[in-house]
């Protein structure tokens, strides 16, 4: 699974972690995040993330 990084922080969003903080499960792919999920750090949108190089 492709990790995300977020375009405004830096924050790198990495599946295999999930983001259990907000409620985001161990194993969840990028594309299944909610599209009202935000960065956990800055609060950007999920569209402010692109996939890492």
């Amino acid at each position: 699974m492709k990790r995300y990084v977020c375009q405004v922080c830096g924050y790198v969003y990495d599946p295999a972690q999930g983001d259990p903080d907000n409620g985001i499960a161990a194993g969840t792919p990028f594309e299944k995040l909610p599209d009202s999920w935000e960065c956990p750090v800055c609060g950007a949108s999920k569209a402010d993330f692109a996939p890492e190089a």
